[in-house]
């Protein structure tokens, strides 16, 4: 596919770009009302694909917490043996908790860990179905509260008797971003993993004291921006830090629900670099 129409979908899905005006661009990439319509099924998402990961073997459940103007929900899946497992929280993208993210959740599970997956919309009423609502939902969640409620998390881990106090987390896109602020504001963080995130401000990494692993497509262009200052404060800082850019992959190359976009070669070397990473960092 166009890699302009990519780039098209990239921006509907991450600026304030509204559906008929993504539509008549893409009208224009593709040479018609009727190519266009066409191609759709090629660059939304697909969450009938996203069951991947069964339940054989996990224990899982749905949870609350307390946040900052009301209860967050999260979904949580371990192995069944009862004990103390390390604990992953697993970051969505800007769509709120939803299938694709709930069976990452379990990936995670089965690789041994306690995983635990907020949902960002929690307080406003948690994902929609149609995605575009749940967009404009993102821009209403106030930014401290939002991070406040991701660092509440940890609180709440703290009183559960199968995590045994071995934090790590992995976030997606508006996730990675996340998972790049928990690593600057919980000093407790062993191990984050940001898959195409936007990248902390360059005062902020002096605070970061998990190890960070970082995962990139190589034609995503807008997050790429943001690499060279963030990779310059990482060695200035001492972080210990591992950075992987996988050429010919896009923004979501690891979201097997995102057809045109999703690269499973990438996708399946990174989430195997991600687990050993914990593995290291956490066990």
């Amino acid at each position: 596919m166009d890699q302009k129409i990519i780039n098209l979908y990239d921006e509907y899905t991450h600026k304030p770009l509204s559906r008929s005006e993504f539509l008549k661009r893409l009208a224009i990439l593709a040479g018609g009302t009727t190519a266009a319509i066409t191609l759709l099924p090629l660059l939304e998402v697909n969450y009938a694909n996203a069951a991947t990961t069964s339940q054989e073997d996990l224990f899982t459940e749905r949870i609350t917490y307390p946040g900052v103007n009301g209860d967050m929900q999260a979904y949580v899946a371990r192995p069944k043996e009862e004990k103390a497992y390390s604990t992953i929280i697993v970051i969505h993208e800007n769509r709120g908790l939803n299938a694709h993210i709930e069976d990452v959740t379990r990936r995670a599970a089965k690789a041994g860990y306690l995983a635990i997956a907020p949902n960002a919309l929690s307080t406003l009423g948690g994902t929609p179905a149609n995605e575009d609502e749940a967009r404009t939902k993102f821009q209403q969640l106030k930014a401290d509260d939002n991070l406040q409620n991701f660092i509440k998390v940890f609180n709440y881990l703290a009183g559960r008797k199968d995590s045994n106090g071995k934090y790590g987390c992995v976030g997606f896109c508006w996730g990675g971003a996340m998972a790049n602020s928990l690593a600057v504001n919980v000093p407790t963080l062993k191990a984050a993993v940001p898959f195409y995130g936007r990248q902390p401000a360059a005062e902020d990494v002096t605070k970061i004291k998990a190890a960070i692993q970082l995962h990139y497509g190589g034609l995503d262009e807008r997050v790429n921006a943001g690499i060279p200052d963030f990779e310059e404060a990482l060695k200035k800082n001492k972080i210990n830090y591992e950075l992987y850019i996988y050429e010919g992959a896009n923004h979501a190359f690891h979201n097997d629900t995102a057809p045109t976009r999703y690269n499973k070669e990438a996708a399946e070397l990174a989430w195997q670099r991600t687990i050993n990473f914990f593995g290291k960092h956490l066990k």
